[in-house]
């Protein structure tokens, strides 16, 4: 339920504003109205990170321990990683947020792209933007790295438990499990490492995987 809201959520935070823009033909939006875009992308997306990470860890007690699933994977302990993710995506994203008010802009700038990407608006600042890349190079161990290889030892001791199931309709009904979730996984984590690692994330190319991971996979 709480993938489900931030989903909504994410989606709701770039896509109104993109049809409104299509629909006038307008390109514009106010300084106020990108700070909040960027404020509420930064919540939504870090929590997807890290609920997904912890489905992972869900879906790897549920097939590698299933006897011991419900003492571990307790309501308790649900509730805590859940507030805990909540925590960490509000911090961070107030924390940037607040240090990108402080930045002063030149009077006419545009963001090469279809919503307030902040690493794309800190390229514009005319001021020291030291500590916001120091905070984005940070936050994008915390929330891209750490999350993505816990999901990795994750399915990598699921994949070692299905293959010594004996018979493939065990195997099938293990892997069925979790088949939603590492699709996407996938989508997510491939589309942004695409868009990030891109020589230009302006690029056609890169719109499109901007796309996929702002739009598909949220959708889906």
């Amino acid at each position: 339920s709480n993938l489900s809201f931030a989903d909504i959520s994410f989606i709701s935070t770039t896509v109104p504003k993109m049809l409104m823009n299509i629909q006038t033909r307008s390109k514009s939006i106010t300084y106020a109205g990108c700070i909040t875009q960027m404020y509420f992308f930064m919540v939504f997306g870090g929590m997807d990170t890290f609920l997904l990470t912890v489905m992972a860890y869900d879906r790897f007690v549920a097939i590698c321990h299933p006897l011991h699933y419900p003492v571990i994977m307790n309501p308790q302990l649900c509730g805590l990683l859940v507030l805990m993710s909540w925590f960490i995506s509000l911090s961070y994203s107030l924390t940037q947020s607040l240090l990108i008010l402080r930045l002063s802009f030149c009077t006419n700038w545009a963001i090469p792209h279809f919503y307030c990407e902040l690493a794309k608006a800190l390229r514009l600042a005319c001021s020291d933007t030291l500590v916001n890349h120091i905070l984005l190079y940070i936050v994008t161990i915390l929330l891209g790295i750490i999350p993505f290889s816990g999901i990795l030892f994750s399915y990598t001791r699921i994949t070692s438990s299905i293959l010594r199931i004996p018979s493939n309709n065990g195997r099938y009904k293990a892997f069925s499990t979790c088949a939603s979730h590492l699709t996407v996984v996938s989508l997510f984590y491939g589309a942004g490492l695409g868009v990030y690692l891109s020589s230009d994330a302006s690029s056609s190319r890169g719109m499109i995987a901007s796309v996929m991971y702002t739009v598909v996979t949220p959708m889906l």
